[in-house]
């Protein structure tokens, strides 16, 4: 029960993985367009002036912002599709459907004065008015919904006469009848599930500084499970993470407000954002990859190179910290819980000195497009905390490596043989990562994140971490005895789709 249980949430937290890379893409639009819109850029470039170029950035900012308000439907769909079995492609059209009938079944109670909900906790969805402000939550609840009708049902036998109604086409009539009905009592639910939520997230801005600080401790604390996904969902589009003018979730509040108001009035709210990643995104982690390379053997020194200079790129533009991270979670575990540590004092430092940068990826892009070009975000806070936190990750990994004579292992060796398998075709290379994975036989399903192949195998004893590691995979983790991720970083996606292809799925 206790694997199903992690399994799940594991594939939960990854389901949300698609909706959030598109949000962060559309953010960096976002902040780009908002930056350049600001009185005191326009100064400096008289050319954003011009009716052509003042078009097309506001064309771009508020494509941007309908795009964040479709959060929860993004939801919906994202989880239908992840948690489904088989039939992705239907589960994902009827967790659209269900979202919008709960939404609609849900404003037609409220409207009907059966209940009396209050104004302030009532919102808008996909063109309906007057529905309780559920947020992700309701793109969350429909998504889980349709994914556990469309698993028990996509392949229902009805009788021959309505035959035609069975199957995948029962699933989308299947959703609008309990989407039907759990619209008409979830206002009655929600509103004191709302009350609640708004009690959670006052406690938490009531810890002041240690909530930050345990927030950004846990959010990086719970990287290896992949739950940390779920914890910034929770804070990102939720009441737990704040209230402002009817906008719930620091990310929304940032994203609704930036550029409309002073920096300063968002402090409260990015504090669970992208500031307080900066400094060991940027700084901490590219010096313990230095500390790593400079500890490690003369003859291993050039794979190792590669291994972490492509880490350092990630972590350092795009806030991927995983093929870093998984370099040494593994070999030694105490320096990942030093790492989840001086992430939450990031997080405690950055609220303490007052900064103001949104977004929610921590590269050099977010320092550039939210601290740099905005006035009054304190950018220069992180740059020097994290000009800090270059010493202390240093010298505390190069200390431990080498006093407990820790070796960073590539999985390539400098040899003949490993120059072979790294020129090997992409088929010769997933046929070897299916051999690493046990055979086609052992392996039961396939899917990733942004970093990681995600796979549920029949024993993860014949896992051959060897074999994987010469295919270029950065660390491997036995969750469990059907459960096994293998971090491979960004490539991840052409790596999922050539083992699926390859196993006919």
């Amino acid at each position: 029960m206790k694997d199903k249980v992690m399994k799940y949430l594991q594939d939960f937290g990854r389901s949300l993985m698609l909706p959030i890379a598109l949000l962060a893409a559309v953010g960096i639009l976002f902040g780009f367009t908002a930056a350049l819109s600001r009185p005191q850029i326009k100064d400096m470039l008289p050319f954003l002036n011009g009716g052509g170029v003042a078009y097309v950035l506001f064309l771009i900012r508020t494509m941007s912002i309908k795009i964040f308000g479709l959060i929860p439907v993004l939801f919906a769909i994202s989880i239908s599709l992840g948690l489904a079995k088989k039939e992705k492609e239907i589960a994902a059209l009827a967790g659209f459907v269900c979202y919008y009938t709960l939404m609609w079944s849900s404003s037609y109670m409220v409207a009907s004065n059966y209940i009396s909900f209050p104004n302030s906790a009532l919102g808008s969805a996909l063109g309906l008015g007057g529905v309780p402000e559920m947020g992700a939550v309701g793109g969350m609840i429909a998504g889980t919904l349709t994914a556990y009708i469309h698993n028990k049902y996509y392949n229902i036998n009805l009788p021959v006469a309505i035959a035609f109604f069975g199957g995948k086409r029962f699933v989308a009539i299947g959703v609008i009848i309990v989407g039907s009905i759990l619209g008409q009592i979830l206002p009655f639910i929600w509103l004191p599930i709302s009350n609640t939520i708004q009690f959670v997230g006052i406690g938490i801005s009531n810890l002041g500084l240690f909530g930050t600080f345990l927030y950004g401790f846990l959010e990086r604390l719970l990287i290896p499970t992949g739950l940390h996904h779920i914890l910034n969902g929770i804070f990102r589009t939720t009441a737990v993470g704040g209230e402002l003018n009817g906008t719930v979730g620091v990310w929304n509040i940032f994203f609704e407000y930036f550029g409309k108001v002073d920096i300063n009035e968002l402090k409260e709210y990015t504090r669970f954002l992208s500031q307080g990643k900066i400094p060991y995104m940027v700084f901490g982690l590219p010096a313990a990859a230095l500390a790593m390379y400079k500890t490690a053997p003369e003859g291993k020194k050039k794979t190792t190179e590669a291994l972490l200079i492509a880490g350092v790129l990630a972590s350092m533009t795009t806030g991927i910290t995983e093929p870093l991270e998984f370099t040494f979670l593994f070999i030694a575990p105490l320096l990942f819980v030093f790492h989840s540590v001086m992430a939450g004092l990031s997080f405690l430092l950055m609220d303490l000195f007052s900064v103001g940068i949104g977004n929610t990826q921590g590269g050099l892009i977010d320092l550039l497009v939210y601290g740099t070009l905005v006035p009054g975000s304190n950018w220069i806070y992180p740059v020097i905390v994290g000009l800090g936190y270059s010493g202390i990750y240093y010298f505390t990994f190069k200390y431990y490596f080498t006093k407990k004579g820790i070796i960073i292992d590539s999985g390539v060796e400098s040899t003949e043989k490993s120059s072979t398998n790294i020129s090997e075709s992409k088929d010769e290379k997933t046929a070897l990562i299916i051999d690493g994975l046990g055979g086609d036989s052992n392996i039961v399903s396939v899917d990733n994140c942004f970093t990681r192949l995600r796979l549920e195998v029949k024993n993860s004893k014949d896992i051959d971490e060897v074999k994987l590691k010469s295919t270029g995979a950065a660390g491997i983790k036995i969750i469990s005895e059907t459960q096994v991720q293998v971090i491979y970083g960004p490539k991840v996606n052409i790596i999922a789709s050539g083992v699926k292809d390859h196993l006919g799925y």
